[in-house]
């Protein structure tokens, strides 16, 4: 691996921290309470846990220029991925097993504010 493609990678991992933070900041000022970072399952990474009531919110954290870039950057694998690995975390976890298992977004753009999409792909 070249030297500047190994800082291109660091750089890129420390924006991605960032951003998490940021939209965890952002969920908690919206009353939800944050459960985890960067939960490795079997069935994949988990950017955000967030729990608001029954509802259990698998949170994909992705920095685009637009919404709707950052809705079409998570493809329908990696949806799939993300629901089973929710969904196995509240199955392991006795205070969770009742909660309702939803996919969110938080997408940030420069200069903007987070924005959060509860159930982002429910039609999809």
């Amino acid at each position: 691996m070249t030297e500047a493609r190994r800082v291109r990678g660091a750089a890129a991992r420390e924006a991605g921290r960032r951003g998490e933070v940021w939209a965890a900041l952002w969920l908690m000022a919206k009353g939800y309470r944050i459960l985890g970072f960067r939960l490795r399952t079997p069935q994949g990474e988990i950017d955000l846990l967030a729990q608001r009531g029954r509802v259990l919110a698998v949170v994909e954290v992705k920095r685009r220029r637009t919404l709707e870039e950052a809705l079409e950057a998570v493809g329908a694998d990696q949806r799939g991925r993300l629901r089973r690995a929710g969904a196995a975390l509240a199955a392991r976890r006795p205070a969770l097993r009742d909660a309702a298992v939803r996919l969110d977004l938080v997408a940030l753009a420069p200069g903007r504010l987070p924005r959060h999409v509860p159930d982002a792909w429910s039609g999809a």
